[in-house]
């Protein structure tokens, strides 16, 4: 079982809260995709005892692909790897590039499941964000998806943004809700270092973002989703049943993932690659039949760590038999005595043989994670 990542280092134009890589100037469009495709095929020995049950479009903006872009990078995939038949085949999609056209296309290719970057539907506030659609747009690229038959459909949401009050995130969730949207993710708003946003609020062109208001919004949008029968399966991710991400619940499951592209992350353990975040040297390298990229290998206290950050931030917690399993009782032991100023505060729940986060600490994540970490001479003292 494996994901299979595609990164589109392409944007029409940069929105200000964004650290992704990417590039707005398009011309080297075709180079890329070639560059991918070559790419894709240098993997593929690799990566030949790998079942894959996922493929994700993400970016920079996939739904720049032309036609032809698409089926040269699902071909080239389909003629080197093991792709399961029902595999969720996912493309992110910005709301001004949904046309009925596209959309049917998309679908005679074989996307299945579309994630749709709405963000807000504040025509004010995509504008102070940056972002190239307006609320109207948003709104009409869902229905078009539905008209098309796109069933699994998924919107992106950010909450905490300067300026948009409790009322108007309440009503943002309930339209999305009246248009039936089987999946939503929903983030808060951050302020990433060297982005537009960072530097507006620098130069107090742009208001700080207010964690009070975060965090209130956040509890609005559980409340609202749970009654409305979603589950929060992961803290950023809300579902109907049966719509859960299957791809990003391999992230979450530790699973291996092919990235390809620039910046592309890959994952077989316990290597970790990341690809360079520069689209001019990532084609030049790949022409010259060279891998663009670095490597790391994850110690056991690295494993022991991602598990406990990725596993605490789904529905289904921490269990402590697969802990035991994968890194052994001593490991078991040093977590639950770790774990306990949160089980006491109530920003955790001991259910059994599994650990997760309650409300309150979903708001903590990060932290109580970080407080459960080991380092790699603690393996050799406490362990």
């Amino acid at each position: 079982m494996a994901g299979f990542y595609l990164h589109i280092p392409f944007c029409r134009q940069a929105c200000y809260y964004c650290n992704f890589h990417f590039s707005t100037s398009l011309a080297a469009m075709d180079e890329m995709v070639q560059a991918m495709q070559m790419e894709i095929r240098m993997h593929a020995s690799a990566w030949n005892k790998h079942h894959f049950e996922s493929l994700y479009f993400g970016g920079g903006t996939p739904s720049l692909l032309s036609e032809k872009h698409l089926h040269a990078l699902l071909e080239t995939i389909y003629a080197n790897y093991d792709i399961d038949p029902q595999a969720e085949i996912t493309l992110e999609a910005n709301p001004d590039d949904m046309t009925s056209d596209k959309l049917r296309l998309w679908k005679q290719a074989g996307i299945n499941r579309l994630s749709i970057g709405v963000q807000t539907l504040s025509n004010d506030l995509l504008r102070a964000l940056h972002r190239s659609h307006d609320a109207k747009q948003a709104t009409a690229s869902i229905q078009l998806a539905l008209d098309a038959g796109f069933e699994n459909i998924s919107t992106d949401l950010i909450y905490g943004i300067p300026g948009l009050t409790d009322a108007y995130w309440v009503d943002e969730i309930k339209q999305l809700l009246a248009l039936q949207i089987p999946h939503l993710s929903c983030y808060a708003l951050t302020i990433e270092p060297r982005t537009a946003l960072d530097h507006l609020i620098s130069k107090q062109k742009f208001p700080q973002v207010d964690d009070e208001q975060v965090a209130r919004q956040y509890l609005m949008l559980l409340d609202i989703l749970e009654s409305a029968g979603y589950e929060a399966y992961e803290i950023s991710s809300f579902a109907k049943p049966g719509f859960r991400s299957r791809h990003n619940s391999l992230y979450w499951q530790g699973v291996p993932y092919l990235g390809i592209g620039p910046s592309a992350h890959s994952y077989q353990p316990p290597y970790r690659r990341w690809n360079i975040a520069h689209n001019r040297k990532y084609i030049q390298s790949i022409q010259q039949q060279q891998l663009p990229y670095e490597e790391e290998c994850l110690t056991i206290a690295m494993q022991y760590n991602e598990y406990v950050m990725l596993r605490l931030r789904t529905q289904e917690g921490v269990h402590v038999k697969e802990m035991e399993t994968m890194f052994g009782s001593s490991y078991v032991q040093y977590f639950q005595q770790q774990i306990q100023p949160w089980i006491l505060s109530h920003h955790v729940v001991c259910q059994d043989t599994h650990y997760v986060l309650s409300r309150e600490g979903r708001l903590f994540a990060d932290r109580i994670a970080a407080s459960l970490f080991m380092t790699d001479e603690e393996t050799q003292i406490k362990v």
